[in-house]
């Protein structure tokens, strides 16, 4: 049995929301409850437009004292802090991107949990799966040294990535089209990413109706790939027709967003010269039938 690994997460940057109201005030912006954020105990939620489509994803974790951490892509990051103070208005909260500051690593593997309450930084179980291990926010620079004293064994981000695309997991726009995908077809209703019972949110009534008149036609999903990996975006057949694209992938594993019929067929699909093999995660909950 070995220990738990870690990969630092780069393409990953911090928000930190401060202030009397920074509950109230990402309550009415975001899919999940953020009444149930405590320490050590994270939500993952997504911000969307007032059409209900994907704009940005983020874990909401306890910073301690009266702040909150958005743990988000970095490249977006400066826009959705932008975003956010726009939404403020009267609210006593301030908004500030640390990304320059700040830095993030995932530790998973057996006993990743050791990396819970770890001095010097912020950490939480994924709240996604238990597979995914732990997420840690340190100074920048320091999350390696604090993790290696605590027999914790540097691993390439390539590592974390081959579990997270084996489980079926996105990575922000990497895998959902930001102003296009819907949460339901990416997995945030299995993966603890929105909350039926809060009130409203912006984009909550596309997602609801989703939900409930069963409007879910395609799935991503993680798919085995034989041969050269394509390109995100390079369009996935069945018989010559197309059901779907590509997301982010590495080496002989992608996700892909596919009809759910063609991924129930059991017949290898295709994409530029590859064959791609669909496999539907344990957690993933479908229907019956999606045929009309």
């Amino acid at each position: 049995m070995t220990g738990p690994t870690f990969s630092l997460l780069p393409h990953r940057g911090v928000i930190a929301i401060a202030g009397a109201d920074r509950v109230d005030f990402l309550q009415g912006l975001i899919s999940n409850d953020t009444t149930k954020v405590a320490p050590g105990q994270a939500i993952w939620a997504a911000l969307l437009t007032p059409q209900g489509r994907f704009l940005n994803d983020m874990f909401v974790v306890d910073a301690g004292g009266d702040t909150l951490f958005l743990e988000t892509e970095r490249e977006r990051a400066p826009a959705l802090a932008r975003k956010l103070k726009m939404y403020t208005l009267r609210s006593k909260v301030t908004v500030e991107d640390r990304t320059a500051t700040l830095e993030v690593a995932a530790v998973f593997g057996n006993d990743a949990a050791k990396a819970l309450g770890i001095g010097g930084a912020v950490s939480f179980t994924d709240p996604r799966l238990t597979a995914l291990g732990v997420r840690v926010i340190a100074p920048a620079g320091q999350t390696a040294a604090l993790l290696a004293a605590n027999g914790v064994a540097e691993a390439p981000l390539a590592a974390y990535d081959a579990l997270r695309l084996e489980l079926g997991v996105p990575d922000g726009s990497r895998d959902l089209q930001v102003e296009k995908a819907l949460l339901l077809e990416n997995g945030f209703d299995e993966l603890n990413g929105v909350d039926w019972k809060k009130g409203c949110y912006m984009g909550q009534e596309l997602t609801a109706r989703t939900k409930y008149r069963a409007l879910i036609r395609k799935r991503l999903f993680p798919v085995k790939v034989e041969g050269s990996l394509p390109e995100p975006g390079a369009p996935v057949l069945l018989d010559g027709e197309e059901v779907g694209e590509l997301r982010s992938g590495s080496g002989d594993r992608a996700l892909a967003l596919l009809k759910v019929e063609a991924a129930r067929a059991g017949t290898a699909l295709t994409a530029g010269n590859a064959r791609v093999t669909p496999e539907i995660p344990g957690w993933m909950r479908l229907p019956e039938s999606t045929a009309p």
